[in-house]
């Protein structure tokens, strides 16, 4: 017997089948270091501090926002390596001003600047402008401004408009909107978009330092820079910063730069010991990852960088160090949940398959 269905009920059916794979694609988040290097030294061709964080689900490969929290060195070609265009970054956020954080993005707006000047513009969200107990300012607004003087000055922005008249006149700075936040002791919202939440808190390296927590219905990640305790030596309870301690409290993922214990004073490095003490060490963030719930920790900006003989001029005692040194480090902070040892483009995936 021929069965007949009605019109009005085949087209549900059809309506239907093409709305159950957006409504089965689950949100996922996606963590990726595109630079492990700690402070301005080179080695093996690591790039400058950064960290994607993408947030989208399995059709889009989770990937319909893309932020990108600092860009050190090398940024463009990590991207490029993950097929991530700098034209599709949503938002570029920055912990302080220190260049091994910040001169990749010279790199990311000229690219962005040749193909993408007709938009749409890039925020940068960074703190205001912060004054040093020198006198100096720390300007994150100043940086971007002038982003492009250098490529102006040598008159290739010109000659790049006379080639392309759709391109911006001002240089890449025109691509951009900057953002800027007073960074205090408690979270601030400073970036939203549709279900991604960007929050900030003050915390001690530099004036104008801020960490940041992404949150998204997938899972939650803190990227903490630099962040040291606000003590800025000996005597205190923990070399890590109390404030990005309750920033990561529930956290599903710590992105923090790390110093080894084998690099302090007592070890005889000839380490400068101000500059060891305004990092975090890695068996202090074991202990602040255990406190604060997180169950992924991935350390970066690697003091000393692993196989390395040296930091910068500065030798390893005992030799160089090995992820299982770092390992060993943390769970000396009594962190029992999952440690990755920071290398370029290494990624975590939420919810984890």
């Amino acid at each position: 017997m021929k069965l007949s269905i009605p019109l009005s009920a085949a087209a549900s059916v059809l309506c239907l089948a093409f709305a159950m794979p957006a409504a089965m694609a689950e949100p996922c988040m996606k963590v990726t270091l595109t630079g492990t290097q700690g402070g301005p030294p080179l080695f093996n061709g690591q790039a400058g501090a950064g960290t994607l964080v993408q947030y989208g689900d399995e059709t889009n490969g989770c990937g319909a926002v893309k932020l990108q929290f600092d860009t050190g060195r090398g940024t463009n070609m990590r991207l490029s390596q993950m097929k991530v265009p700098v034209g599709k970054l949503d938002a570029i956020f920055f912990t302080h001003m220190h260049s091994d954080h910040t001169e990749g993005l010279a790199d990311v707006l000229q690219l962005r600047w040749h193909f993408n000047s007709g938009g749409p513009k890039v925020d940068v969200v960074c703190s205001e402008d912060a004054k040093s107990p020198l006198g100096h300012t720390l300007s994150c607004t100043r940086y971007v401004k002038h982003i492009g003087d250098s490529l102006i000055q040598s008159g290739e922005i010109a000659q790049r408009l006379v080639e392309n008249k759709k391109r911006l006149a001002g240089g890449p700075a025109d691509l951009v909107n900057v953002s800027t936040f007073a960074p205090g002791q408690e979270p601030v919202k400073v970036w939203s978009k549709g279900d991604v939440k960007v929050s900030a808190i003050g915390s001690r390296h530099i004036p104008g330092h801020a960490s940041y927590r992404v949150d998204t219905p997938a899972g939650s990640v803190v990227v903490g820079g630099d962040a040291g305790n606000d003590a800025p030596k000996p005597p205190r309870p923990s070399s890590t910063s109390e404030r990005v301690e309750a920033l990561a409290q529930g956290a599903d993922v710590l992105v923090h730069s790390t110093i080894h214990p084998v690099m302090g004073p007592d070890k005889d490095s000839g380490f400068p010991p101000p500059i060891y003490f305004r990092q975090s060490n890695a068996s202090d963030l074991g202990a602040l990852s255990k406190r604060a719930g997180v169950k992924h920790l991935m350390l970066t900006h690697l003091i000393p960088p692993m196989g390395a003989a040296k930091q910068g001029p500065y030798p390893i005692p005992g030799g160089a160090l090995t992820e299982d040194s770092y390992k060993a480090a943390v769970v000396d902070g009594g962190f029992e949940g999952n440690t990755i040892v920071g290398t370029d483009l290494v990624t975590l995936t939420l919810p984890a398959k």
